[in-house]
Protein backbone atom coordinates (compact mmCIF):
# COMPACT_ATOMS: atom_id res chain seq x y z
CA UNK A 1 0.00 0.00 0.00
CA UNK A 2 1.59 3.89 -0.85
CA UNK A 3 2.51 5.76 2.05
CA UNK A 4 -0.39 6.92 3.81
CA UNK A 5 -0.93 10.80 3.71
CA UNK A 6 -2.41 12.89 6.31
CA UNK A 7 -5.65 12.89 4.12
CA UNK A 8 -6.10 9.30 4.35
CA UNK A 9 -5.21 9.16 7.93
CA UNK A 10 -8.43 11.07 8.46
CA UNK A 11 -10.61 9.69 5.65
CA UNK A 12 -9.74 5.75 7.41
CA UNK A 13 -10.62 7.17 10.93
CA UNK A 14 -13.50 9.12 9.96
CA UNK A 15 -14.77 5.78 8.06
CA UNK A 16 -14.32 3.61 10.92
CA UNK A 17 -16.25 6.11 13.23
CA UNK A 18 -19.42 5.93 10.86
CA UNK A 19 -19.21 2.09 10.47
CA UNK A 20 -19.35 1.94 14.05
CA UNK A 21 -16.33 1.03 14.63
CA UNK A 22 -14.81 3.36 17.21
CA UNK A 23 -12.30 1.39 18.84
CA UNK A 24 -10.51 0.41 15.39
CA UNK A 25 -10.76 4.48 14.98
CA UNK A 26 -8.92 5.08 18.29
CA UNK A 27 -6.26 2.13 17.43
CA UNK A 28 -6.09 4.33 14.39
CA UNK A 29 -5.82 7.49 15.60
CA UNK A 30 -2.89 6.82 18.33
CA UNK A 31 -0.95 5.50 15.60
CA UNK A 32 -0.93 8.64 13.27
CA UNK A 33 2.88 9.98 13.04
CA UNK A 34 0.95 13.32 12.70
CA UNK A 35 -2.30 14.94 13.49
CA UNK A 36 -3.89 18.08 12.52
CA UNK A 37 -7.29 19.66 13.88
CA UNK A 38 -9.14 17.43 11.73
CA UNK A 39 -7.76 14.06 13.17
CA UNK A 40 -8.21 15.41 16.71
CA UNK A 41 -11.92 16.95 15.82
CA UNK A 42 -13.30 13.77 14.38
CA UNK A 43 -12.02 11.66 17.37
CA UNK A 44 -14.26 13.81 19.46
CA UNK A 45 -17.42 14.14 17.76
CA UNK A 46 -17.05 10.05 17.37
CA UNK A 47 -16.97 9.85 20.98
CA UNK A 48 -19.32 12.54 21.25
CA UNK A 49 -21.74 10.78 18.97
CA UNK A 50 -21.17 7.41 20.48
CA UNK A 51 -22.39 8.30 23.64
CA UNK A 52 -18.58 8.98 25.73
CA UNK A 53 -18.62 12.47 26.15
CA UNK A 54 -16.22 11.82 28.78
CA UNK A 55 -13.29 10.00 26.57
CA UNK A 56 -14.29 13.25 24.21
CA UNK A 57 -13.67 15.47 26.81
CA UNK A 58 -10.16 13.68 27.27
CA UNK A 59 -8.89 13.80 23.86
CA UNK A 60 -10.01 17.81 23.49
CA UNK A 61 -7.52 18.43 26.77
CA UNK A 62 -4.80 15.99 24.77
CA UNK A 63 -5.43 17.92 21.78
CA UNK A 64 -5.11 21.46 24.01
CA UNK A 65 -1.55 19.87 25.23
CA UNK A 66 -0.49 19.92 21.85
CA UNK A 67 0.18 23.54 20.90
CA UNK A 68 0.95 22.88 17.47
CA UNK A 69 -2.78 22.30 17.09
CA UNK A 70 -5.34 24.83 17.24
CA UNK A 71 -8.79 23.84 17.67
CA UNK A 72 -11.05 25.09 15.25
CA UNK A 73 -15.38 26.00 14.77
CA UNK A 74 -16.12 21.86 14.85
CA UNK A 75 -14.09 21.07 17.81
CA UNK A 76 -15.52 23.72 19.82
CA UNK A 77 -19.03 22.67 18.85
CA UNK A 78 -18.43 18.79 19.50
CA UNK A 79 -16.88 19.33 22.78
CA UNK A 80 -19.70 21.92 23.97
CA UNK A 81 -21.98 19.01 22.88
CA UNK A 82 -20.10 16.97 25.24
CA UNK A 83 -20.47 19.20 28.03
CA UNK A 84 -23.64 19.78 27.46
CA UNK A 85 -24.30 15.61 27.87
CA UNK A 86 -22.73 15.40 30.80
CA UNK A 87 -24.48 19.06 32.10
CA UNK A 88 -20.60 19.46 32.97
CA UNK A 89 -20.87 23.24 33.70
CA UNK A 90 -17.22 23.65 35.32
CA UNK A 91 -15.82 22.10 32.16
CA UNK A 92 -18.39 24.00 29.76
CA UNK A 93 -17.33 27.29 31.19
CA UNK A 94 -13.54 26.28 30.53
CA UNK A 95 -14.02 25.46 27.07
CA UNK A 96 -15.95 29.31 27.12
CA UNK A 97 -12.37 30.77 28.23
CA UNK A 98 -10.81 28.98 25.65
CA UNK A 99 -13.44 30.10 23.19
CA UNK A 100 -13.69 33.82 24.05
CA UNK A 101 -9.55 33.94 23.45
CA UNK A 102 -10.51 32.91 19.67
CA UNK A 103 -11.62 34.27 16.43
CA UNK A 104 -14.16 32.07 17.13
CA UNK A 105 -16.01 33.40 20.17
CA UNK A 106 -18.70 35.88 17.32
CA UNK A 107 -19.10 32.28 15.10
CA UNK A 108 -22.69 31.82 15.31
CA UNK A 109 -22.75 28.26 15.43
CA UNK A 110 -20.36 28.13 18.78
CA UNK A 111 -22.45 30.83 20.06
CA UNK A 112 -25.49 28.78 19.51
CA UNK A 113 -23.64 25.59 21.24
CA UNK A 114 -22.73 27.75 24.10
CA UNK A 115 -26.10 28.53 24.59
CA UNK A 116 -27.76 24.87 24.56
CA UNK A 117 -24.40 24.29 27.06
CA UNK A 118 -25.11 26.54 29.56
CA UNK A 119 -29.40 25.69 29.18
CA UNK A 120 -28.56 22.12 29.70
CA UNK A 121 -26.44 23.09 32.63
CA UNK A 122 -29.77 24.98 34.23
CA UNK A 123 -27.78 28.17 33.59
CA UNK A 124 -30.50 29.74 31.71
CA UNK A 125 -29.92 33.65 32.56
CA UNK A 126 -26.42 33.06 31.42
CA UNK A 127 -28.00 31.67 28.18
CA UNK A 128 -30.25 33.70 27.59
CA UNK A 129 -27.91 36.83 28.00
CA UNK A 130 -25.55 34.94 25.55
CA UNK A 131 -28.77 34.89 23.32
CA UNK A 132 -29.16 38.36 24.01
CA UNK A 133 -25.82 39.72 23.92
CA UNK A 134 -23.63 37.76 21.87
CA UNK A 135 -26.14 37.18 18.56
CA UNK A 136 -27.50 40.49 18.39
CA UNK A 137 -25.96 41.46 15.06
CA UNK A 138 -26.89 38.09 13.72
CA UNK A 139 -29.42 35.78 14.97
CA UNK A 140 -30.71 33.41 12.87
CA UNK A 141 -33.66 30.79 12.91
CA UNK A 142 -31.33 28.15 14.55
CA UNK A 143 -30.33 30.63 17.33
CA UNK A 144 -34.27 31.31 18.46
CA UNK A 145 -35.00 27.78 18.12
CA UNK A 146 -31.94 26.99 20.86
CA UNK A 147 -33.35 29.31 22.96
CA UNK A 148 -36.87 28.45 22.86
CA UNK A 149 -35.69 24.65 23.22
CA UNK A 150 -33.56 26.12 26.38
CA UNK A 151 -37.01 26.91 27.64
CA UNK A 152 -38.54 23.77 26.96
CA UNK A 153 -36.23 21.72 28.96
CA UNK A 154 -36.99 23.32 31.89
CA UNK A 155 -40.76 23.93 31.63
CA UNK A 156 -40.63 27.79 30.97
CA UNK A 157 -43.59 27.44 28.89
CA UNK A 158 -44.37 31.05 29.35
CA UNK A 159 -40.83 32.47 28.62
CA UNK A 160 -40.63 29.83 25.43
CA UNK A 161 -44.01 31.25 23.70
CA UNK A 162 -42.76 35.16 24.82
CA UNK A 163 -39.34 34.56 22.99
CA UNK A 164 -41.59 32.49 19.97
CA UNK A 165 -43.64 36.21 19.83
CA UNK A 166 -40.43 38.20 19.61
CA UNK A 167 -39.42 35.93 16.87
CA UNK A 168 -42.00 36.61 14.93
CA UNK A 169 -42.47 40.24 15.47
CA UNK A 170 -38.85 40.74 14.55
CA UNK A 171 -40.39 38.86 11.17
CA UNK A 172 -37.86 35.49 11.45
CA UNK A 173 -39.94 32.83 9.90
CA UNK A 174 -40.52 29.80 11.80
CA UNK A 175 -39.29 26.15 11.30
CA UNK A 176 -40.05 22.85 11.50
CA UNK A 177 -37.77 22.20 14.53
CA UNK A 178 -39.38 25.77 16.18
CA UNK A 179 -42.87 23.68 16.38
CA UNK A 180 -41.17 21.29 18.12
CA UNK A 181 -39.51 23.40 20.55
CA UNK A 182 -42.74 25.41 21.00
CA UNK A 183 -44.80 22.38 21.48
CA UNK A 184 -43.04 20.73 23.83
CA UNK A 185 -42.64 23.97 26.28
CA UNK A 186 -46.47 24.12 25.84
CA UNK A 187 -46.27 20.73 26.72
CA UNK A 188 -44.23 20.52 29.89
CA UNK A 189 -45.68 23.32 31.27
CA UNK A 190 -49.44 21.67 31.14
CA UNK A 191 -50.05 24.62 28.59
CA UNK A 192 -52.65 22.77 26.90
CA UNK A 193 -54.89 25.28 24.89
CA UNK A 194 -51.86 26.99 23.71
CA UNK A 195 -50.58 23.73 22.67
CA UNK A 196 -53.27 23.01 20.73
CA UNK A 197 -53.43 26.66 18.92
CA UNK A 198 -49.75 26.38 17.86
CA UNK A 199 -50.32 23.06 16.63
CA UNK A 200 -53.35 24.47 14.56
CA UNK A 201 -51.07 27.43 13.39
CA UNK A 202 -48.38 24.87 12.01
CA UNK A 203 -50.70 23.06 10.11
CA UNK A 204 -52.32 25.81 8.47
CA UNK A 205 -48.79 27.07 7.28
CA UNK A 206 -48.38 24.62 4.03
CA UNK A 207 -44.49 26.02 3.96
CA UNK A 208 -43.51 23.77 6.84
CA UNK A 209 -44.03 19.95 6.32
CA UNK A 210 -45.69 18.08 9.44
CA UNK A 211 -43.66 15.19 10.89
CA UNK A 212 -43.78 12.81 13.33
CA UNK A 213 -41.97 14.84 16.05
CA UNK A 214 -44.91 17.29 15.98
CA UNK A 215 -47.55 14.50 16.35
CA UNK A 216 -44.84 13.05 19.15
CA UNK A 217 -45.26 16.28 20.92
CA UNK A 218 -49.17 16.65 20.29
CA UNK A 219 -49.71 13.45 21.83
CA UNK A 220 -47.38 14.26 24.70
CA UNK A 221 -49.22 17.77 25.11
CA UNK A 222 -52.72 15.55 25.11
CA UNK A 223 -51.23 13.00 27.41
CA UNK A 224 -49.39 15.03 30.48
CA UNK A 225 -53.13 16.84 30.76
CA UNK A 226 -55.06 13.34 31.08
CA UNK A 227 -56.74 13.40 27.61
CA UNK A 228 -55.61 9.77 26.85
CA UNK A 229 -58.78 9.54 24.92
CA UNK A 230 -58.03 12.28 23.12
CA UNK A 231 -54.62 11.65 22.12
CA UNK A 232 -55.58 7.94 21.30
CA UNK A 233 -58.44 9.51 19.01
CA UNK A 234 -55.86 12.14 17.05
CA UNK A 235 -53.36 9.32 16.38
CA UNK A 236 -55.74 7.16 14.74
CA UNK A 237 -57.45 9.53 12.73
CA UNK A 238 -54.06 11.00 11.20
CA UNK A 239 -54.25 8.64 8.44
CA UNK A 240 -50.78 6.99 8.56
CA UNK A 241 -48.82 4.58 9.78
CA UNK A 242 -47.45 6.41 12.96
CA UNK A 243 -44.01 6.24 14.30
CA UNK A 244 -43.40 4.71 17.44
CA UNK A 245 -42.20 7.49 19.04
CA UNK A 246 -46.03 8.79 18.86
CA UNK A 247 -46.99 5.65 20.79
CA UNK A 248 -44.32 5.99 23.08
CA UNK A 249 -45.56 9.75 24.14
CA UNK A 250 -49.31 8.06 24.91
CA UNK A 251 -47.81 4.97 26.47
CA UNK A 252 -46.23 7.53 29.12
CA UNK A 253 -49.23 9.35 29.53
CA UNK A 254 -50.85 5.95 29.98
CA UNK A 255 -48.11 5.09 32.68
CA UNK A 256 -49.08 8.58 34.51
CA UNK A 257 -52.18 8.28 34.63
CA UNK A 258 -52.63 4.70 35.42
CA UNK A 259 -54.60 3.63 32.48
CA UNK A 260 -54.24 -0.22 32.33
CA UNK A 261 -56.56 -0.78 29.02
CA UNK A 262 -55.55 2.19 26.71
CA UNK A 263 -51.98 1.13 28.08
CA UNK A 264 -52.35 -2.55 26.91
CA UNK A 265 -53.27 -1.46 24.07
CA UNK A 266 -50.48 0.80 23.02
CA UNK A 267 -48.05 -1.68 24.02
CA UNK A 268 -48.87 -3.97 21.59
CA UNK A 269 -48.86 -1.51 18.64
CA UNK A 270 -45.50 -0.48 20.18
CA UNK A 271 -44.41 -4.26 20.22
CA UNK A 272 -45.85 -5.35 17.00
CA UNK A 273 -43.31 -2.99 15.35
CA UNK A 274 -40.48 -3.33 17.63
CA UNK A 275 -40.81 -6.36 19.96
CA UNK A 276 -37.37 -6.52 21.63
CA UNK A 277 -38.41 -2.86 23.25
CA UNK A 278 -37.77 -3.18 26.61
CA UNK A 279 -38.69 0.01 28.19
CA UNK A 280 -42.63 -0.83 26.54
CA UNK A 281 -42.14 -3.95 28.78
CA UNK A 282 -41.16 -1.87 31.69
CA UNK A 283 -43.48 0.61 31.56
CA UNK A 284 -46.51 -1.63 31.03
CA UNK A 285 -45.61 -4.14 33.94
CA UNK A 286 -45.46 -0.71 36.13
CA UNK A 287 -48.84 0.26 34.37
CA UNK A 288 -50.23 -3.09 35.99
CA UNK A 289 -48.55 -2.99 39.12
CA UNK A 290 -49.87 1.03 40.00
CA UNK A 291 -52.57 -0.49 39.93
CA UNK A 292 -52.09 -3.57 42.09
CA UNK A 293 -52.68 -6.34 39.33
CA UNK A 294 -49.17 -7.92 40.22
CA UNK A 295 -49.61 -11.13 38.10
CA UNK A 296 -50.02 -9.26 35.61
CA UNK A 297 -46.66 -7.78 35.96
CA UNK A 298 -44.92 -10.65 36.64
CA UNK A 299 -46.20 -11.75 33.46
CA UNK A 300 -44.60 -8.90 31.46
CA UNK A 301 -41.61 -9.08 33.51
CA UNK A 302 -41.53 -12.96 32.79
CA UNK A 303 -41.87 -12.55 29.02
CA UNK A 304 -39.20 -9.77 29.30
CA UNK A 305 -36.63 -12.66 30.82
CA UNK A 306 -37.91 -15.15 28.42
CA UNK A 307 -36.95 -12.92 25.17
CA UNK A 308 -33.87 -12.18 27.23
CA UNK A 309 -34.13 -8.29 27.31
CA UNK A 310 -33.17 -6.01 30.07
CA UNK A 311 -33.52 -2.50 31.04
CA UNK A 312 -30.53 0.09 30.80
CA UNK A 313 -29.67 0.88 34.48
CA UNK A 314 -30.70 4.26 35.22
CA UNK A 315 -27.91 6.36 35.79
CA UNK A 316 -27.76 10.11 37.69
CA UNK A 317 -24.58 12.34 38.90
CA UNK A 318 -23.89 15.39 41.11
CA UNK A 319 -20.68 17.76 40.78
CA UNK A 320 -19.76 18.12 44.81
CA UNK A 321 -16.68 20.58 45.09
CA UNK A 322 -15.64 20.08 41.27
CA UNK A 323 -15.88 16.30 41.94
CA UNK A 324 -18.28 13.78 40.05
CA UNK A 325 -20.57 11.15 42.18
CA UNK A 326 -21.87 8.51 39.79
CA UNK A 327 -24.87 6.44 40.85
CA UNK A 328 -25.91 3.24 39.06
CA UNK A 329 -29.52 1.97 39.97
CA UNK A 330 -28.74 -1.56 42.40
CA UNK A 331 -25.14 -0.95 42.65
CA UNK A 332 -23.59 -0.15 46.10
CA UNK A 333 -20.20 1.08 44.94
CA UNK A 334 -20.13 4.24 45.93
CA UNK A 335 -17.41 5.31 49.24
CA UNK A 336 -20.41 6.94 51.16
CA UNK A 337 -23.12 4.12 50.15
CA UNK A 338 -23.57 2.74 53.73
CA UNK A 339 -24.11 6.69 54.73
CA UNK A 340 -26.08 7.73 51.46
CA UNK A 341 -28.83 4.57 51.15
CA UNK A 342 -30.39 4.99 54.86
CA UNK A 343 -30.78 8.60 54.03
CA UNK A 344 -32.48 8.14 50.48
CA UNK A 345 -34.90 5.44 52.12
CA UNK A 346 -35.42 7.56 54.93
CA UNK A 347 -36.63 10.41 52.35
CA UNK A 348 -38.59 7.98 50.34
CA UNK A 349 -41.01 7.14 53.69
CA UNK A 350 -41.39 10.56 54.32
CA UNK A 351 -42.65 11.09 50.59
CA UNK A 352 -44.77 7.76 50.54
CA UNK A 353 -46.35 9.21 54.10
CA UNK A 354 -46.77 12.50 52.66
CA UNK A 355 -48.95 11.14 49.26
CA UNK A 356 -45.99 11.90 46.87
CA UNK A 357 -45.93 8.12 46.03
CA UNK A 358 -48.51 5.98 44.95
CA UNK A 359 -48.48 3.33 47.79
CA UNK A 360 -49.16 -0.08 45.06
CA UNK A 361 -45.98 1.63 42.81
CA UNK A 362 -42.96 0.37 44.25
CA UNK A 363 -42.36 -1.56 41.79
CA UNK A 364 -40.56 1.15 39.94
CA UNK A 365 -39.65 3.36 43.09
CA UNK A 366 -37.64 0.68 43.63
CA UNK A 367 -35.54 0.00 41.02
CA UNK A 368 -35.22 4.04 40.42
CA UNK A 369 -34.56 5.28 44.20
CA UNK A 370 -30.89 5.72 43.65
CA UNK A 371 -31.47 7.54 40.35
Amino acid sequence: MPTRDLSSWNGMITGLIQNGELRRAERLFNEMPCKNVVSWTTMITGYVQSEQSEEALKIFAKMLAEDRVKPNEGTFVSVLSACSNLAGLVEGQQVHQTIVKTVYRRSEIVVSALINMYSKCGELNIARRMFDDGLISHRDVVSWNGMIAAYAHHGCGEDAISLFKKMSDLHFKPNDATYVALLSACSHSGMLEEGLRYFDELVRDKSIQVKDDHYACLVDLYSRAGKLKEAFEFIVQLGIKPSVSVWEALLAGCHVHGDVILGKLVAKKILDTEPENAGTYMLLSNIYASKGKWRNAAKVRLKMKDKGLKKQPGCSWIEVENKVHVFVVGAKSHSHSNLIYPILHELHAKMRKAGNISNTNYLEEEEDLIC
